[in-house]
C-alpha cells in the first residue's frame, strides 16, 4: 500500500455554477486518523464521496490504498469500508438482519461474519437489540448500526462521515474508543465530524475546508499553537469566521 493510503491531488468538483472542491490536496499517512473539518456545505462529504468512487471529479487525482480510484474502482472497494452521513439501515429489518444481509454482500464465510458481527454489536453496544426492526432505534442506535455495517468486512481504510452525530455522551465516548482501538489495529480512518473536541482528541492530522478550499492541514497541537489560541473550536472559528452561512 505504501506510505500513503490516501492521495488527494488538486481535486476540483464542479456542480453547474457551484464548485464543491476547489483545487484540494492532501495526504493521509497508512494507519493514521484524519479529520476533515470544515462548516456546512464546505465540501467535506463531496470529498469523501470522490474518494469512495461515488462521485468523479471535475479535475484531479485520487487513489486510494495505492489504487486509483477512477480507474481501478474494484480494487478501492475491497480495500475500503464507508459510514455515509446518511444512515444506510433498513428500517423494517432487524438490526441483526442489516448486519447479516451486508456480510452476504461481501460474501463473508460463515465463522469469520460470525466473529465479526459479535465483536461488533458487543462493543458498539447493540447486542441487546440486535433483534429488535432497526425502525424502533434511536437515533443513536441507527448511527451505531451503521458503523457496524461499514465495518463488518474487516476493511483496511475506513471513511466515516460524521460517526458520532445524534448520539448521547456515553454512546459517542464508547465509539471514541473504538477508534482508537481501529488505529492501533493499523486501520486508516478517514472522518469528517463537526465536534471539535473530537477531532481534537481523536485526531493525528485534521485538514479544515472552507468553502471548498483546504486552509489548514497540520497536527491539532499545531494548530492550536500556531494560532495562539485554547483548543481547536478556536482555530475554527478563527479560520473560518463565526457568520452563519447557507449550506451547499
Amino acid at each position: 500500500m505504501g506510505e500513503f493510503a490516501i492521495v488527494i491531488e488538486r481535486v476540483v468538483k464542479r456542480f453547474e455554477d457551484v464548485i464543491a472542491v476547489n483545487d484540494v490536496s492532501l495526504k493521509v499517512v497508512r494507519g493514521e486518523l484524519f479529520g476533515l473539518l470544515g462548516p456546512n456545505g464546505a465540501g467535506k462529504t463531496t470529498t469523501v464521496n470522490i474518494l469512495c468512487g461515488l462521485l468523479k471529479p471535475t479535475s484531479g487525482f485520487v487513489s486510494v490504498g495505492g489504487y486509483g480510484v477512477q480507474r481501478e474502482n474494484a480494487k478501492v472497494k475491497r480495500l475500503i469500508g464507508v459510514c455515509p452521513q446518511e444512515n444506510a439501515v433498513y428500517p423494517y429489518l432487524t438490526g441483526a438482519e442489516n448486519v447479516e444481509l451486508f456480510g452476504n454482500l461481501y460474501s463473508l464465510d460463515k465463522d469469520t461474519f460470525k466473529s465479526r458481527r459479535d465483536m461488533l454489536l458487543e462493543r458498539l453496544g447493540l447486542t441487546q437489540d440486535a433483534r429488535r426492526k432497526v425502525e424502533k432505534y434511536s437515533g443513536g442506535m441507527k448511527r451505531r448500526l451503521s458503523i457496524v455495517l461499514a465495518l463488518i468486512h474487516n476493511p483496511q481504510i475506513i471513511f466515516l462521515d460524521e460517526p458520532t452525530i445524534g448520539m448521547d455522551p456515553q454512546s459517542r465516548r464508547a465509539v471514541w474508543d473504538f477508534m482508537e482501538e481501529l488505529k492501533k489495529e493499523g486501520k486508516t480512518v478517514f472522518m469528517t465530524t463537526h465536534y471539535m473536541e473530537e477531532a481534537e482528541a481523536l485526531c493525528d492530522h485534521v485538514g479544515i475546508i472552507d468553502y471548498g478550499k483546504l486552509i489548514a492541514l497540520d497536527t491539532p497541537k499545531n494548530l492550536i499553537s500556531k494560532n495562539g489560541v485554547d483548543n481547536l473550536e478556536e482555530v475554527f472559528i478563527k479560520l473560518t469566521g463565526r457568520r452563519i452561512r447557507e449550506e451547499i
